[in-house]
């Protein structure tokens, strides 16, 4: 088979690959749609329950307001971070995001034999990527704290109330006696009431600076015993049952998918592991991957394309865990 006959070879598989990769996509955010509408639907039932308050404009503005300067907003969208969850990070955000050109700039260098002069046009690309997985690693990392923390933030404040402590006062408890992460949240929300700001405005707040399902839920619980009255302490224990219960059925997802998980790890490393047989037991039989420009074509177009597989097997798996 001649060069242009094996071009045209990659080419179509290539093809058939990003048309694979499309489907999946399509398929993907089908469910996610389908998702948010479900969450819409429970949204505008409980919505038909709350009675609508008239609510005086705090003095101290409102709880959401964000003081981020918008350019920086801007940054932090497009590398995926937020500036005003600093502490969540091991570093400065300025920091990690110069570390991570220069290891950009690193991967540019390793990949410009087989890219020629389309390699500093990469660094961008590299740049950008590599630093949302490095901040949402840390995002998720604290989410999973939470959730699994959270249970018992809400068991204590089910003892406080049914020992006749005032809602607040529980939540003041918490903030003292949860693990630090959860705690720091509660002792925001004690901050903004102690200021001024309603209590339905914090948990607003919470449940946004969290980004968890779960602590909508309890603001929503709290937002409907605020206006309607009920037995708190049954529901906050109802709640917390019904998060345990989230937080294993999760459990079991990603039980469920560590195949394939398993498997997009292995199709990561095959490749390398037997790349580096062939170098050891015929140097010049891989060689031609390196020296030859087909061989150098040939080669990055592998790396893409793995890259793409690897890529849509890892959302699919997050999409449905979501």
């Amino acid at each position: 088979m001649d060069t242009a006959h094996l071009r045209y070879v990659l080419v179509v598989g290539s093809t058939m690959a990003l048309i694979g990769l499309g489907i999946s996509a399509v398929m993907v955010t089908q469910a996610h749609k389908q998702s948010e509408r479900r969450k819409q639907r429970l949204a505008s039932v409980v919505a038909t329950h709350l009675r609508p308050t008239d609510q005086a404009a705090s003095a101290y503005g409102d709880a959401s307001a964000s003081t981020v300067a918008p350019w920086l907003k801007t940054i932090g969208w497009i590398f995926g971070f937020d500036s005003e969850k600093a502490a969540l990070y091991p570093t400065r955000w300025w920091i990690a995001l110069a570390g991570l050109l220069l290891a950009a700039k690193v991967a540019e260098s390793i990949v410009a034999d087989f890219l020629g002069s389309w390699a500093p046009y990469s660094v961008p690309l590299l740049w950008v990527v590599m630093s949302r997985n490095f901040f949402s690693y840390f995002e998720r990392k604290r989410q999973l704290q939470l959730l699994n923390e959270f249970p018992e933030a809400l068991a204590l404040l089910v003892r406080a109330i049914r020992v006749g402590i005032p809602v607040m006062e529980a939540i003041r408890n918490v903030s003292r006696s949860a693990p630090p992460i959860t705690a720091a949240g509660f002792a925001r929300l004690v901050e903004q009431v102690a200021i001024g700001v309603t209590l339905n405005d914090a948990l607003q707040a919470l449940s946004r600076s969290t980004g968890l399902t779960e602590y909508r839920f309890f603001a929503t619980a709290l937002t409907l015993q605020n206006q309607a009255g009920g037995n708190l302490s049954d529901t906050l224990e109802s709640l917390a049952d019904v998060i345990r219960k989230r937080a294993t059925i999760k459990a079991k997802g990603r039980a469920m998918t560590s195949e394939a998980r398993s498997s997009s790890m292995v199709l990561a490393v095959l490749p390398l592991l037997t790349g580096l047989l062939l170098w050891i037991v015929s140097p010049r039989y891989i060689s031609v991957l390196f020296t030859d420009p087909t061989g150098k074509w040939m080669l990055g177009l592998a790396v893409v394309l793995l890259s793409m597989g690897i890529l849509s097997i890892l959302t699919i798996i997050k999409k449905t865990l979501s």
